[in-house]
């Protein structure tokens, strides 16, 4: 099926479904690397939340705090860098 809006010289593809896969395709190019090391702080902090873990309780606390630590360590270091 070819797309009426397609122009000539355009980078896309003139199949409707393969144009929008092709436009997703290049919005998400690079970028994206923040969540690797989000998820080594979130790693670090279930070691250092864990460890002494008596009841599932704690335990259940500590897999929270350790999701949102690294996010408060970002905020409370970019308001000490005045961003």
């Amino acid at each position: 099926m070819v797309d009426k809006n397609c122009e000539s010289g355009d980078s896309c593809c003139c199949d409707t479904g393969s144009k929008r896969w092709w436009k997703m395709k290049q919005w998400h190019k690079g970028g994206g690397g923040g969540g690797h090391l989000y998820g080594l702080g979130v790693i670090g902090a279930l070691f250092y939340f864990l460890p002494n873990v008596t009841n599932l309780q704690e335990a259940f606390f500590g897999i929270i705090k350790s999701i949102g630590w690294p996010a408060l360590l970002v905020f409370k270091a970019l308001e000490l860098l005045k961003f």
